[in-house]
């Protein structure tokens, strides 16, 4: 009897422990495998831009904003510094809600710089995209966040990746303005965003990139689908409906937005627990996407990419602990499974040790993945109990940031 609980639990164990090595590690080393032998046989088609300005299309910047006087200016100034025609750019504000000096600082300083749509009631960051869209006829839309900053180069580079007809969507890169002085919050959202690109340009180079992040991306304008009003990551449900639809998005590192990190753990946890929140939210309506039947490479892409972290892995990571132990108190190999005990026991150990040093604002990089990679999960745990607190509610819940 004892020996097969202990062959239960050893599956168990090692089913969750390449669950977890998977989710985080193995699909990006069966990414990078998998395009460099599609690159072997196919080669990258390049699309040129238009020979001149005057055949560039029209492009849309558009910006949901609640409260944002703080960042109006330096943003005004960042969207009329890009390289693009002027009068082929049209730069929009919709700011629902916003009860300080955001909408009066749009219409005296940068009045005809920029259009502004703007209504008392606030619903929140989807209903007002929605709102918004209904007055752009651009043929492409390029959406980014009051706080952070694009590159000059940005709307060239996402207008070169709509030269390919199969692309409905372009996501820029996101990156996070990490300072020497930072601590855990931007240090491990930083080394987390570095990651997360890398496999974000891979999964666009084998198929399509799975979503797009709403600091920078773009959308060719009748491919735009209003969503759920209390629907959490808009970013994420509208370029995944577009793949839906037959289209890819691409990847452009060219592209990028820049933020601060979160000001502390604290707010970054905010930030986590509703994305996390969001993920789970997105599962079920994008629920189509799971079937490898209909979708092919992109459901296989969807669910390595995005289901797994936001679903199952999160509670094989923290089974794996009392399996290890359960397995040792029934008999298993002693040797063997006391290393792999001490070996997790250390990791949270050095989690913890991030946490101490985090809280008591002392900075140690190597230490804040593990702290970092920890918080993380425990926030999708979280997320399961916001997603039910918040239902039906789509305002902004927006984390502070660090300052510059």
């Amino acid at each position: 009897m004892n020996d097969t609980l202990t062959l239960c639990l050893e599956i168990l164990f090692w089913f969750a422990l390449f669950v977890v090595f998977y989710t985080y590690l193995g699909y990006g080393i069966l990414l990078y495998i998998l395009v460099k032998l599609k690159e072997f046989f196919v080669k990258p088609v390049r699309h040129p831009l238009p020979a001149t300005d005057g055949e560039l299309p029209e492009v849309t910047l558009f910006i949901t904003a609640f409260n944002e006087e703080e960042v109006v200016d330096e943003k005004m100034e960042n969207c009329l510094e890009l390289d693009y025609p002027a009068d082929k750019l049209h730069i929009v504000w919709v700011t629902d809600g916003s009860n300080d000096g955001t909408n009066e600082r749009l219409q005296t300083r940068w009045q005809g710089k920029a259009t502004v749509h703007f209504q008392p009631l606030r619903q929140g960051k989807t209903a007002a995209m929605t709102r918004g869209m209904t007055l752009v006829d651009t043929p492409l839309v390029v959406f980014t966040d009051a706080n952070t900053m694009v590159n000059r180069e940005a709307i060239r580079e996402i207008v070169l990746a709509f030269q390919d007809p199969k692309v409905g969507c372009v996501a820029g890169e996101k990156r996070i303005a990490v300072q020497t002085k930072d601590g855990a919050a931007p240090g491990g959202e930083g080394i987390y965003w570095k990651y997360e690109s890398t496999l974000k340009a891979l999964d666009a180079r084998l198929y399509s990139a799975v979503g797009a992040a709403g600091e920078l991306f773009a959308v060719r304008r009748e491919l735009f689908e209003a969503m759920e009003p209390d629907t959490l990551l808009d970013d994420f449900i509208l370029s995944l409906r577009i793949t839906m639809k037959g289209y890819t998005i691409a990847y452009r590192t060219n592209a990028y937005a820049i933020e601060s990190g979160s000001a502390d753990m604290r707010e970054e946890e905010k930030r986590k627990v509703r994305i996390a929140a969001g993920g789970l939210q997105s599962i079920w309506r994008l629920r189509p996407l799971l079937n490898p039947f209909r979708y092919g490479v992109l459901s296989f892409q969807y669910t390595s990419h995005r289901v797994l972290r936001w679903s199952v892995t999160p509670f094989l990571l923290f089974a794996l602990l009392p399996l290890n132990v359960a397995i040792l108190l029934s008999g298993g190999p002693t040797v063997f499974y006391g290393v792999l005990l001490g070996m997790q026991l250390l990791f949270y150990g050095l989690g913890y040790w991030g946490y101490y040093l985090s809280a008591r604002q002392i900075k140690n990089k190597i230490l804040f993945i593990p702290y970092y990679f920890l918080f993380m999960n425990i926030n999708v745990l979280k997320g399961i109990r916001y997603l039910k607190k918040k239902k039906g509610n789509g305002a902004w819940e927006k984390a502070k940031r660090s300052e510059k």
